[in-house]
């Protein structure tokens, strides 16, 4: 949503949901989400129902690049969608009422730590199309959040050498 709205400007849940492939209600919704979090704002409009949204400038706290505060708030929003699911699931249709979420924790190197996240990229690449090309999604397939967080578990007061 970010990236279309950098690209065109300014976008309404309906222009968003018409390019990405999604409905226009669950456009709406991170649209309101991201206006939550101070990443966009209410684009001036004409009146009308149409509410266009741009990206808001926004100073990053001091210290914080903008890749960090964008990695924050994503990992935000997938916190925020988890405790949706477990809150809701008991209203999703029969087939779509359990979950895949499993952890794991692994001895790795650094170098390790990055082919296993390559090769979870390399096995999701087959299904990366279809949130663009909607007709290659198959009958029933609905979106998934899938996300993986690939980092060292560190001590308390863990120093350099950890």
């Amino acid at each position: 949503m970010l990236e279309l709205l950098a690209e065109v400007g300014t976008v309404t849940a309906t222009e968003a949901a018409a390019r990405l492939g999604y409905s226009s209600g669950l456009c709406s919704f991170h649209l309101r989400q991201l206006a939550r979090h101070g990443l966009i704002e209410e684009a001036p409009h004409r009146g009308g129902r149409a509410r266009p949204w741009r990206l808001t400038r926004r100073d990053s706290a001091p210290g914080t690049s903008e890749e960090e505060a964008f990695g924050n708030l994503a990992r935000g929003l997938e916190d925020e969608s988890w405790q949706r699911w477990l809150t809701q699931r008991d209203r999703a249709p029969a087939e779509w009422r359990h979950d895949e979420a499993f952890s794991a924790v692994a001895y790795l190197t650094p170098e390790e730590m990055r082919r296993v996240a390559d090769a979870v990229r390399r096995a999701l690449a087959p299904y990366q199309d279809r949130e663009q090309r909607p007709l290659a999604r198959p009958d029933g397939a609905r979106p998934v959040a899938l996300i993986t967080r690939l980092f060292p578990l560190l001590s308390e007061g863990a120093g350099e050498g950890e």
